[in-house]
């Protein structure tokens, strides 16, 4: 992940844990040891592993963070469609008591939603009045150390428990009825840089969940827990503790000279050898897809530690800024492919991967994985090999790529924040689109010699925004099987928070500015908007409950690009 700059992020980083600390005392004091408050669902909660493996065809309900296990975020029913779009209204609106940024998908289980906070609140709400039924607060450890704003982006749900990763790098599994934690276990060390955001996914027992912290000097990877009692399954560490070095690859994923000394490279690994795999970064920032066919886990990894300074890690740096795919029950690697080779820019690959089918350059329809990068491309995946197909044509302008950070300053663009962010893409198998949000930050890359401080900060330079040049965002459609961009519409401000794609031949997207609009899936025409207040910076979602359909949509504001705060989630219908 990536910020404005390094000095910005630093009070940023120190604010925050300031507010959070404070937060633990003040919870503490009231709560007297209790971590949930309210009252029980009136209703038994339970997921089968059949209705997590059937959810793309569930119109009534919403249960993974991205909508199935192929993460496509197409919901498919059509009551609400580009016809009648433009008589959506607000049914209610649940402020939480957390006003930071908002970054959850909610899940919504026969008519009860869950949501999360920043600092790892949980809260149970009717879908369809907004009553609240129990508040879960998790107690915070005494570090919390991590990047970007202390958000969280939703829970998995399976059987009646609920699951949540925290700041302060936990798992904690909470019975869905009463909100009642059930257990809870250390995912990795706070104090070494880890911490958690990303929504989990449940799947046969199992619990995955990645980790933050490419900014910390951490060693990234994906794990597997039990459902049952938290206890740690599998690991697979996103930096191989030999091999590392991978390839020593001249060009990136789209064939362009990446500029590197390799040579200096090769010396500097003669010289101090490859034990920097412990500190080498990696995060995995968002929710894996999971292929039930072949029982494959499909995830994408951040960028190095640090992020600019490349002289501390020779090589390519494996399995940095890359795709890859492990098996469900071993967490045994099957393939991965890199976009960025020894990444000295921060261009993490982070928006979660899609699986569906496309079209590869013969013509025959494949099952293919998709990742929208930083680099403003669509990448598209054999899902069985990881071949790259094809990748799209950028959708936000690039110059300079791939120019080497200096001490001065370069400039490169895409900036270091994307392209596609974090932000969860959205695909309609109907029109053959995939939908991205992208920003265009102009920004020059700055580089300076950096040591490993222990689990702190640790960046070897700055990104740093260009006064004066326009920063704006641009949704855009890419026709999976030919990369070519269809339509776009672009944003006063960067875009960041992720795009719902509905069988109504509908698009939702929020912006930072408060707006939360709906497109014509086919050519992008907007045909709705609504103010919320604060930034639309949360993916939507969409869910049926007495043969109504619903829309909701966090509107908290981010951090990370400093969106107008705000505490609401807010849920639309016709008349």
């Amino acid at each position: 992940m990536a910020r404005v700059n390094m000095s910005a992020c630093t009070r940023l980083l120190a604010v925050t844990a300031l507010l959070a600390a404070q937060g633990v005392h003040a919870q503490s004091e009231i709560q007297g040891g209790a971590n949930t408050a309210g009252t029980p669902v009136p209703k038994a909660v339970s997921v089968t592993q059949s209705q997590l493996d059937g959810s793309d065809r569930d119109s009534a309900n919403f249960l993974h963070s991205n909508m199935s296990y192929a993460q496509t975020r197409y919901y498919p029913a059509s009551q609400i469609n580009n016809k009648n779009v433009k008589n959506l209204r607000p049914v209610f609106t649940f402020q939480t008591e957390v006003l930071e940024s908002m970054e959850t998908a909610p899940v919504v289980v026969d008519g009860v939603m869950y949501i999360t906070t920043s600092y790892n609140h949980v809260y149970a709400l009717d879908a369809v009045s907004g009553k609240e039924y129990w508040h879960y607060k998790h107690k915070m450890g005494p570090v919390t150390t991590y990047c970007c704003g202390p958000n969280n982006r939703g829970v998995a749900i399976m059987g009646d428990r609920v699951f949540m990763g925290t700041l302060d790098a936990r798992l904690v599994a909470l019975d869905a009825k009463t909100g009642k934690l059930l257990w809870s276990t250390e995912i990795a060390d706070p104090e070494l840089g880890y911490s958690e955001t990303m929504a989990p996914v449940a799947v046969d027992g199992k619990i995955l969940i990645g980790t933050n912290g490419g900014e910390y000097g951490i060693r990234g990877f994906v794990k597997a827990f039990d459902a049952a009692d938290g206890k740690l399954l599998w690991t697979f560490h996103t930096i191989p503790e030999t091999g590392h070095e991978g390839v020593w690859a001249v060009n990136d994923a789209t064939g362009r000279n990446m500029l590197r000394d390799i040579e200096a490279e090769k010396a500097q690994l003669a010289k101090h050898g490859g034990d920097f795999y412990k500190t080498l970064g990696g995060g995995v920032w968002m929710a894996p897809a999971v292929d039930r066919e072949s029982n494959t886990v499909i995830f994408v990894v951040g960028n190095p530690s640090p992020d600019l300074y490349g002289a501390e890690r020779p090589g390519d740096n494996l399995y940095t800024d890359s795709i890859v795919a492990v098996d469900l029950e071993t967490g045994a690697y099957k393939w991965h492919y890199q976009y960025v080779a020894h990444d000295v820019w921060d261009l993490d690959a982070a928006s979660p991967v899609i699986l569906t089918e496309a079209l590869d350059k013969a013509g025959k329809m494949r099952k293919v994985a998709v990742h929208g990068g930083k680099t403003g491309h669509v990448y598209v995946h054999d899902r069985a090999t990881g071949e790259l197909i094809r990748f799209s044509e950028a959708m936000v302008p690039q110059e300079n790529m791939w120019v080497l950070p200096t001490r001065e300053g370069a400039r490169m663009l895409p900036g270091a924040n994307g392209g596609v962010e974090w932000s969860p893409m959205a695909i309609n198998p109907t029109t053959r689109l995939v939908y991205a949000a992208n920003l265009h930050q102009p920004m020059t890359y700055h580089v300076e010699e950096a040591k490993y401080p222990g689990g702190k900060l640790w960046l070897g330079g700055a990104f740093k925004v260009i006064p004066g040049e326009k920063q704006w965002g641009r949704l855009a459609a890419v026709n999976m099987d030919t990369g070519k961009m269809v339509w776009k519409f672009d944003t006063e401000q960067p875009l960041i928070g992720g795009v719902l794609a509905t069988a109504g031949n509908l698009v939702f997207n929020g912006e930072g500015n408060g707006y939360f609009r709906a497109f014509d899936a086919q050519n992008g025409k907007m045909l709705w908007e609504y103010q919320a207040g604060a930034g639309v910076n949360a993916p939507a979602v969409s869910y049926m409950v007495g043969g109504k359909q619903y829309v909701a949509v966090a509107a908290g504001g981010n951090t990370q690009i400093d969106f107008k705060r705000g505490n609401s989630v807010i849920v639309f219908a016709l008349p």
